[in-house]
């Protein structure tokens, strides 16, 4: 059963990651029409109304006082700081950067899981997210010469930056509480939260949409922006953080230039070659190896076997 659960949380985290590597640039289409604010509160309250309509078809879970709390602050860490200020980043920096500084991001949420929740830095650990972090780099590095776009910003890469950081507290101080309640109980708080702290600040921005004016493509676009990108993978990386750990979950992130790579190459910006081949392959072997690295639950368990 254990296995089953394992087998997919993986499944999960990786079809997340699919969702949010073509979101980068469909994402980067939508901000060309709309502003930053405009395109994130989208995000959130067309993902706090598909929740909550989801949430009525769904068992209904009692949310202990306590919990509400927990869950505004884990809504600001896991959703407003991490997608306003990636959204503001990726408007600010080139698609090459904001891809580049996701990588980083298995390495800050192993350094957080490390000193909140005490699991330990392990050789494997570190060597998979090495090698994951190789191949990663080596597919985005590879494509920097068929990307167009704005060149990079330090204030852009910034941005990008704190999103992984508050990506990572999300992932790891508040993991007890999302194995505590069900993914659309969790996803549908976190929303409505956000849009709460989000909405006061971007309803200038919304409000000056001719909404009437919005072309059909451009809705389609936000539709996907809206309901795969946050929405669906929303649910599904909630419901892998139940059985992964922390750093496992955000090494998928490694998932989202492979898929930024296929594209390029699907639409003839780019071609598929040796170099690109291997580095796929090193992504899912630091994924592998981080894998087969101990947790702290299974290093106590094997001191009480030999003590």
């Amino acid at each position: 059963m254990t296995n089953d659960k394992n087998i997919w949380g993986h499944a999960a985290m990786f079809t997340a990651n699919l969702m949010w590597g073509l979101n980068a640039p469909i994402g980067k289409a939508v901000l060309a029409e709309f502003t930053p604010m405009s395109v994130t509160t989208f995000r959130m309250v067309g993902a706090a109304v598909a929740f909550w309509v989801l949430s009525f078809f769904c068992k209904k879970e009692n949310v202990e006082n306590k919990d509400l709390l927990k869950l505004f602050f884990a809504a600001l860490f896991g959703v407003v700081f991490n997608q306003g200020a990636f959204i503001f980043g990726l408007s600010l920096t080139s698609p090459i950067d904001a891809s580049i500084v996701t990588t980083t991001s298995p390495i800050v949420t192993m350094i957080v899981a490390a000193i909140y929740l005490k699991e330990p830095i392990t050789n494997k650990k570190v060597l998979g997210i090495f090698i994951g972090a190789l191949g990663a780099l080596t597919l985005i590095l590879s494509g920097q010469a068929a990307a167009s776009g704005r060149p990079g910003s330090m204030l852009g890469d910034l941005f990008c930056m704190i999103a992984q950081f508050s990506f990572a507290i999300y992932l790891t101080v508040f993991k007890d509480l999302i194995t505590k309640y069900s993914a659309v109980t969790i996803s549908k708080w976190l929303f409505i939260y956000a849009s709460m702290c989000f909405i006061p600040f971007s309803y200038h921005d919304v409000a000056a949409i001719d909404f009437t004016s919005i072309p059909f493509d451009m809705i389609l676009k936000i539709g996907y922006v809206v309901f795969f990108a946050t929405f669906l993978a929303y649910i599904l990386t909630t419901s892998s953080q139940r059985v992964l750990r922390p750093t496992l979950v955000s090494m998928y992130n490694y998932v989202q230039p492979i898929v930024a790579s296929f594209v390029a190459v699907a639409i003839g910006m780019d071609t598929f070659g040796w170099q690109k081949a291997i580095a796929i392959a090193l992504v899912f072997l630091g994924v592998y190896i981080v894998t087969q690295s101990k947790s702290k639950a299974q290093l106590e368990a094997e001191k009480q076997r030999n003590p």
